[in-house]
């Protein structure tokens, strides 16, 4: 059994020479990544089989997407070809004082103009273990929405889990109302759910802050159970500035609260590391740990996730569960 990812895979354009303003950039350096792949790539270094469901251009970009996914091991067998375009993101790498900042060009995406019934979720679905959707995509088109509602209710209706991540991107949505339409719809379809306090706030217009990020992320886990019935894994971080934060995560088991001890780290690259949270609590879950143990691998993916450049992570299970165990001093390994 696999766990099937669906959502967009963008490209990544990022200025060569760390932390550099893209005002000045001159060489980009080119990459493929996406909420939902970082997802499944983590899942794939720690030993899970993968699907992913998208849409790519039947050109020389789409199939260096494809390739990019199938390299970590991830499967393509669902993923359609047409349109015209893949999306783009730029990313402009902050320091210090300064933070980072993304700029999406994603209309009119290949992914973004899919019609109804392009994807047959109930064969797509047949025998797998879980469906992992995210906040992002139903942002891109409401064909987009509507498809990842649908592809939740089939799964619910298969016996397929469902894991959504609710990765809200202010600039994607001109009225978040909509994003909370679409979100619960999800939600109420889901048995597990990703999310920190800002990105609910700001849909749900519910403020979580108790000037305490563990007391916060257990009010934002105990939301989520008591409104939809789910678990939900919650991260949270301190930030001291745009180059060091301090980490922790918070999983809610059937309301049950367990939390990870926090973690300083130095940030090379923040972006994805909420992802690699994402895979670190799925293989916890699949390897049937129990939640302390699950956690606590979770949060040092998370951390991990901060040491290197770019959107994936290559880390392994030991090499997570060293970090998990307290070995973080950054000797060298010989």
């Amino acid at each position: 059994m696999s766990t099937v990812f669906f959502g967009e895979v963008m490209l990544r354009l990022t200025p060569s020479k760390p932390q550099e303003q893209l005002i000045v950039a001159g060489p980009l350096s080119v990459d493929f990544a996406g909420a939902e792949s970082n997802v499944a790539s983590s899942l794939c270094r720690f030993g899970h089989r993968t699907e992913y469901v998208t849409k790519f251009p039947a050109h020389a970009l789409g199939d260096a997407a494809m390739a990019s996914l199938q390299k970590y091991g991830i499967g393509t067998s669902h993923i359609l070809r047409g349109g015209e375009r893949m999306g783009i993101y730029f990313i402009e790498l902050g320091a210090s004082i300064r933070p980072s900042r993304v700029i999406y060009d994603r209309a009119y995406s290949s992914i973004s103009e899919i019609t109804d019934n392009e994807f047959d979720w109930q064969s797509i679905l047949a025998g797998q273990e879980w469906l992992f959707l995210g906040g992002i995509t139903p942002a891109l088109s409401e064909q987009c929405a509507l498809e990842s509602i649908k592809a939740a209710r089939a799964a619910r209706e298969m016996g397929v889990k469902v894991a959504f991540d609710l990765n809200f991107r202010r600039s994607l949505w001109q009225d978040a109302s909509k994003a909370r339409e679409y979100f619960s719809a999800i939600m109420h379809l889901a048995d597990l759910v990703f999310a920190n306090a800002g990105g609910l706030a700001d849909v749900y217009e519910h403020s979580f802050d108790l000037n305490d990020p563990l007391d916060e992320a257990v009010n934002v886990g105990l939301f989520l159970h008591e409104t939809f019935n789910v678990d939900a894994a919650i991260t949270g971080r301190i930030h001291h500035s745009a180059s060091k934060n301090t980490v922790m995560g918070t999983f809610l088991v059937d309301g049950k609260v367990s939390t990870s001890l926090p973690i300083e780290v130095d940030i090379l690259d923040r972006l994805g590391t909420g992802d690699c949270f994402a895979a670190g609590i799925l293989h916890g879950i699949l390897k049937g740990w129990n939640a302390d143990r699950t956690v606590d691998f979770a949060n040092a993916a998370f951390a991990l996730g901060h040491t290197f450049f770019g959107d994936q992570n290559w880390l392994n299970e030991r090499e997570v569960e060293a970090a998990a165990s307290g070995h973080q001093s950054g000797h060298i390994i010989r």
